[in-house]
């Protein structure tokens, strides 16, 4: 019930400046967000960079209603690219791209237009790029993007997210030779029309996705932080015949980092979702959503402790 209180508020325009002037929201955000600028973000890559695990950096922003708004999204991602170049992160590197930031909602054409720039400058990086998954009404855009993407940069990879009815027919179109998938649980308020409701529906979901990408012959990038799911992945891995390098895991920047860093010592590929950017706060609402010790830290943080 929280959660979807929480996601409801995500879209709210009166909550949204309400918690955007509270002093303290910024104690939080620090938390998982890393930084408003591209120097913030390079830092931050860097740290993670040094212990021994891989990023995909997401400049914040979503639902742009302007051409020229989603040409300085699609801008900020070449340079940050650019900056990372000398980095020569290789594989150990990719952007996250939502599409709506980059003109989706404007023209499809424009977002395709914009996602090719950025593709471009990261194969110059030497990095890759995958698109990020949105509410249900958007997913067919995506995936027709993807196709065209793919065709010029066939490393794209694009997200799933398991709770949509949809998504187990997705997986086994995009589980073949060299398709990147990130399977994630889904962070939107969608209807019982179209999605389970539910953890125990979700997860139950989540599985049957990712036993389709498992058995597949493209690339999985498990998107999780329970230690369940991660068990079970290991399981299918086994079954499957998969070795460490032939999948990966990733997790949000500022959870679970004790976590993050134990598969990486084991020799898993561990990518950390980084966000940057001052439009934070729907990406922010969305993480309280997802987990109850995300609103504990928060509350904790409001009371001062």
């Amino acid at each position: 019930m929280l959660g979807h209180v929480l996601l409801a508020a995500s879209g709210s325009r009166l909550v949204r400046r309400s918690v955007s002037a509270f002093p303290l929201t910024r104690k939080v955000v620090d938390r998982f967000v890393a930084g408003e600028t591209v120097p913030q973000a390079r830092d931050a890559i860097l740290r993670l960079r040094d212990a021994g695990l891989s990023v995909t950096v997401d400049h914040l922003g979503e639902e742009t209603r302007d051409a020229g708004d989603a040409a300085a999204i699609a801008k900020a991602y070449v340079t940050l690219l650019e900056e990372l170049r000398p980095l020569e992160l290789g594989g150990a590197a990719e952007v996250s791209v939502k599409l709506s930031a980059v003109g989706q909602a404007l023209d499809e054409d424009l977002a395709l237009e914009n996602a090719r720039a950025i593709s471009a400058a990261a194969a110059s990086a030497g990095a890759t790029v995958t698109l990020d998954m949105e509410d249900h009404t958007t997913v067919d855009s995506t995936l027709r993007i993807l196709r065209e993407l793919r065709r010029d940069h066939p490393s794209t990879g694009v997200a799933v997210q398991a709770y949509l009815f949809r998504s187990e027919d997705d997986c086994r179109a995009l589980a073949h030779e060299g398709s990147r998938v990130r399977l994630v649980k889904g962070a939107y308020r969608e209807p019982a029309s179209v999605a389970h409701q539910g953890k125990a529906a979700v997860d139950k979901a989540y599985v049957r996705c990712l036993r389709v990408l498992m058995a597949g012959k493209g690339y999985p990038m498990v998107a999780t932080h329970d230690d369940r799911l991660i068990s079970i992945t290991e399981l299918l891995a086994d079954r499957y015949g998969r070795s460490r390098g032939d999948y990966e895991y990733q997790m949000l920047y500022g959870i679970r980092t004790d976590r993050q860093e134990a598969l990486a010592g084991a020799g898993h590929t561990v990518r950390v979702y980084v966000p940057y950017g001052d439009d934070w706060y729907g990406y922010f609402m969305r993480r309280l959503a997802e987990r109850p010790a995300n609103v504990a830290f928060f509350l904790r943080a409001l009371g001062g402790k």
